[in-house]
C-alpha cells in the first residue's frame, strides 16, 4: 500500500535551538574594543616595559636609571598614564573578567586545543592583572617617588626579587603577562580578519609563539640580572643621585 510523502516545504522543524550569530549591538563593540585596547596600548606598554625598558636592566643600574628619566621626562606624564595605560587595562582587565564569567570551557568534556587556549589566555589575563597591579602600586604609587629619583629604580625592584615569593610572583606574572599578550595578538588577527585562512592562522601562531618566547626571555634576563649579577643598590634619594652618575653600581 503506497504512502503519501508530505511535501518538503509542508515540514516543520519544532524544539529547535536558535542558529548562533555574532555578537550583535553594543555587545559587538565591546568586544572589538576589548580586543583593540589588548594591543594598543595595553599591548604597546608591556612591549615597551618589557623589551625596552626591562631590557636595559641587563646593562646595569645606571642604564636603567636613564631610561626611567627618559620616560618620566615624557610630556603630560600623568594623563599620557591615565589614558594610555590605567583606563584601557581597566577596560580590558574587567570586561575580560566579565567575559570569563559568561563563558562556559568544559575542558573536562571538550579537550580540545582551542578550548585549553581558551582557558589558558583568561587564567594569565588573570595572572597578569594582578601582577600589574601589585608592580603598579609599589613601584608607582608607594615608597620613593621613581619619576623624581630614577637613579632608585633598580634597587626599589631589587628589594622585592630578595624575597623568594615576591620573585615567584615575579616569574609567573612575567611569563603569564608575555603569553597573555603573544596570543591575544593572535586572537587579534583572527577576529579582526588580518589572517584569513587555517594555514596562515597555523603560520601566524608560530611568530606568535616565538615572540612569546622572546618577550619571556628578555623579561627573565632582566630579573636575573637585578637578582644575581648586583648587590642591593640603594633607593633612597641620595643613593638615587649616586645611581645616576654612574658610580653606583656594585657587582
Amino acid at each position: 500500500m503506497a504512502s503519501t510523502a508530505r511535501p518538503a516545504s509542508s515540514l516543520e522543524v519544532r524544539g529547535g535551538v536558535a542558529p548562533l550569530r555574532a555578537g550583535r549591538g553594543y555587545s559587538f563593540y565591546l568586544r572589538r574594543l576589548h580586543s583593540l585596547t589588548g594591543i594598543i596600548p595595553v599591548g604597546a606598554f608591556l612591549f615597551e616595559h618589557i623589551l625596552i625598558s626591562n631590557a636595559t636592566a641587563i646593562s646595569g643600574p645606571s642604564a636603567y636609571a636613564r631610561q626611567v628619566r627618559f620616560l618620566a621626562s615624557l610630556p603630560l606624564v600623568p594623563a599620557l598614564e591615565f589614558f594610555g595605560i590605567w583606563l584601557p587595562i581597566a577596560f580590558h582587565a574587567l570586561y575580560g573578567f566579565y567575559i570569563w564569567y559568561r563563558g562556559d570551557s568544559n575542558v573536562a568534556e571538550y579537550p580540545w586545543t582551542g578550548n585549553w587556549m581558551y582557558v589558558l589566555q583568561r587564567w594569565t589575563g588573570g595572572i597578569a592583572f594582578a601582577y600589574i597591579l601589585w608592580h603598579t602600586w609599589t613601584m608607582r604609587f608607594s615608597g620613593i617617588d621613581l619619576h623624581v629619583y630614577p637613579g632608585a629604580s633598580f634597587g626599589k625592584v631589587q628589594a622585592e626579587l630578595f624575597s623568594t615569593p615576591l620573585l615567584i610572583f615575579y616569574v609567573v606574572g612575567l611569563i603569564s603577562a608575555a603569553w597573555h599578550f603573544a596570543y591575544g595578538i593572535w586572537l587579534f588577527a583572527a577576529k579582526w580578519g588580518i589572517t584569513p585562512g587555517e594555514r596562515a592562522r597555523q603560520w601566524f601562531l608560530k611568530v606568535c609563539l616565538a615572540f612569546f618566547v622572546l618577550m619571556s626571555c628578555v623579561g627573565l634576563a632582566s630579573l636575573y640580572t637585578m637578582r644575581s649579577r648586583f648587590a642591593q643598590q640603594p633607593f633612597d634619594p641620595a643613593g638615587a643621585h649616586v645611581i645616576e652618575s654612574g658610580s653606583g653600581m656594585t657587582p
